[in-house]
């Protein structure tokens, strides 16, 4: 079988990517090929950097460009709440909020036993390990309105009681099954605003 031709590499590795379906791809790839010189440089060039200049922050395991993050390092965030969410693009969506003083802890996915992932796969001990070793006052849990997500705030909440540390859901102005890193501003702000003790 003769390897594949570079067109369709290309669309096979924009195939991959979250939201791009096999038209998509297509649509992408014809248009990175059409890019000027210094434009398609510029794509791959920003990528090579992304990948080699971001790590996760030591604290929270957001996508951080230095160790700890801007936002853990800053003295004018609240450090006694954090906001728990499922991946670092959410920190993204409540930031452009801007409704929120506080820090946040990203657990890199949510409880699904039907695809084999528990909390050891996903940062909740790191999560129970700041919460035990900061004064924290507060923890928002901020997952997304699916199964997984309220599956995985139920489990959060049942670890975080016996610390004796309050805890709160967002509320929820969004669609159930909807994604908080596609939510507008006004969702976000209006869900924070309203968040229930748990």
């Amino acid at each position: 079988m003769r390897p594949m031709e570079p067109l369709g590499q290309l669309v096979e590795h924009l195939r991959r990517l979250p939201g791009v379906g096999p038209k998509g791809a297509v649509r992408l790839a014809y248009h990175i090929l059409r890019m000027d010189e210094p434009d398609a440089a510029g794509l791959v060039r920003a990528i090579e950097e992304g990948r080699k200049n971001t790590s996760l922050c030591s604290v929270c395991f957001s996508l951080t460009d230095r160790n700890p993050c801007q936002i853990c390092e800053s003295a004018s965030r609240d450090h006694s709440l954090i906001c728990v969410v499922e991946m670092p693009e959410d920190v993204q969506a409540m930031e452009r909020a801007k409704g929120f003083r506080g820090t946040y802890h990203v657990l890199h996915g949510a409880l699904s036993p039907l695809d084999g992932i528990g909390p050891e796969n996903i940062k909740v001990k790191e999560l129970v390990t700041r919460l035990q070793n900061e004064e924290i006052a507060e923890v928002i849990i901020a997952t997304d309105p699916d199964v997984e997500g309220e599956a995985t705030a139920t489990y959060l909440t049942r670890l975080i009681k016996p610390l004796e540390i309050k805890v709160s859901r967002i509320a929820h102005g969004l669609a159930v099954g909807a994604d908080l890193g596609l939510a507008d501003e006004a969702s976000i702000s209006k869900a924070l605003e309203n968040r229930r003790s748990l």
